[in-house]
């Protein structure tokens, strides 16, 4: 049902890359890709999320940050985000992909999962390991 998914956070940086790259393992024949709503286009992943993705054995190598469009939510049959605030930023951006976009974190009890942005390598550990477990809980979803 859900071939094309796309993963989407602010700067398409830290939070939905580890999204995108984890589900892309987990689920090796879906077309996943991610965006930011307020992305910085053009910067690879985080180097503090590139280094606990790797640890965690997800590989964030050759990302390039995009900036969401409202063509690109078109193209995709889900759209996953990691905050409440962020389905009102897909909406404004593209009205008529509310339908579908749901959280990344909908199918485990944190629905937000905050941004490690520029925090401690805590925080991005933290987000990582809510990311893998909403992630999981998607794959058997999907």
């Amino acid at each position: 049902m859900f071939q094309k998914i796309l993963i989407v956070c602010v700067g398409n940086i830290c939070r939905s890359p580890s999204g995108e790259y984890l589900l892309k393992k987990l689920l090796p024949s879906k077309h996943i890709a991610s965006a930011g709503v307020g992305a910085l286009v053009g910067k690879p992943a985080d180097s503090i999320a590139t280094e606990v993705a790797a640890a965690n054995s997800v590989s964030l190598e050759g990302h390039v940050a995009q900036q969401l469009t409202s063509d690109l939510c078109r193209e995709y049959d889900l759209i996953l985000v990691m905050e409440k605030g962020h389905i009102e930023a897909v909406t404004k951006i593209a009205p008529e992909v509310r339908g579908k976009t749901m959280l990344f974190g909908q199918w485990i009890g944190q629905k937000d999962i905050p941004d490690p942005y520029r925090q401690s390598r805590e925080a991005f550990e933290h987000a990582y390991s809510l990311i893998d477990e909403a992630a999981q809980a998607w794959a058997k979803k999907l």
